[in-house]
């Protein structure tokens, strides 16, 4: 994999007198860590315009990742509708609303916490690609609209405005969408990031051409480089789940949604899902909790001292 950021090269040193024998190499840095979260990353089976069947296989998706002692379990974007699906236009509910009260009983059933992706009907009409993150007690605490929308979905959904990193007894989570992520989008997770972030969670809809295989196309890798380059830089884990299935209507009919959610923090990539449009199932990963430090300037400091440039325009 190419190099995810430039470092600086240090200056040249005249050459010693005597050659002394080769230091032994040092050990592999380890990132400090405060505990650790048990996240399931459910890849749900996401069919356009049928919110309720979607409804309720993301309560089974629940139901397993509390069976096997998930913190958090970590569901696709726009679970209800599906991504860009034309239904959603005239059917979105507001946020609180049907679909968001039912995963909140989901969350106080199963005592753990929920991020979803749903369509959000907002009262000045307009529809938001909305996450939202919901506590063991039912309570949203707190919701965020997609911001780095593609064109084939700004038709759909309007713009977010905001961002927000919420203190938890798991630690301070951030929460983005899919495309945020990429690495066109990647300032959001900087700006989450440097708001305290110790996981951003994001949920996805990975979609490629219906001939698109991994063999051919490692389509995980376009996801590993952006993650690991947040993760690296700021010691943040990012997590994202992402829907399977064909899309049915909307702009990318007859594509795919293809699996491969994915973990990363700065050790590397922690736990992936497989590429394939019917890998339905529940991912499980133990995250080491970051520890984080530095704040405000200290951050720019600390970006410093690991090469990052701010100053380097593109010719």
């Amino acid at each position: 994999m190419a190099a995810l950021f430039k470092f600086r090269k240090s200056s040249p040193v005249a050459p010693a007198a005597s050659v002394a024998a080769a230091p032994a190499p040092a050990p592999p840095t380890v990132m400090p860590s405060a505990g650790t979260l048990r996240v399931g990353m459910g890849q749900l089976l996401v069919e356009g315009g049928e919110p309720d069947r979607n409804l309720e296989r993301a309560a089974l998706m629940i139901a397993e990742a509390a069976q096997q002692h998930c913190d958090v379990v970590l569901l696709p974007e726009t679970l209800d509708f599906a991504w860009t699906h034309p239904s959603a236009l005239a059917e979105a509910q507001p946020i609180p609303g049907r679909y968001s009260d039912l995963l909140c009983q989901e969350a106080v059933r199963h005592q753990l916490y929920i991020c979803a992706g749903l369509t959000e009907r907002a009262p000045d009409g307009r529809n938001y690609n909305a996450a939202i993150l919901i506590n063991p007690a039912g309570e949203i605490i707190t919701k965020y609209h997609k911001i780095n929308l593609l064109t084939v979905e700004q038709p759909y959904y309007a713009v977010g405005q905001t961002l927000n990193v919420v203190d938890t007894p798991l630690g301070k989570i951030g929460v983005n969408i899919c495309a945020d992520n990429f690495l066109d989008g990647l300032s959001i997770g900087h700006t989450l990031a440097r708001m305290g972030a110790e996981f951003i969670l994001s949920p996805s809809s990975w979609t490629v051409d219906y001939s698109i295989t991994e063999e051919d196309d490692p389509y995980r890798e376009k996801w590993v480089k952006p993650y690991s380059i947040l993760a690296k830089l700021y010691n943040v884990t990012v997590v994202g789940t992402t829907s399977v299935g064909y899309i049915v209507g909307g702009p990318y009919e007859g594509k795919k949604s293809v699996g491969c959610s994915l973990a990363v923090d700065a050790s590397g990539v922690r736990a992936q899902g497989t590429f394939n449009e019917f890998a339905g199932d529940l991912v499980v990963a133990d995250l080491p909790r970051p520890v984080r430090a530095e704040k405000g300037t200290q951050i720019g400091e600390m970006l410093l001292r690991k090469g990052f440039r701010f100053d380097v325009l593109p010719d």
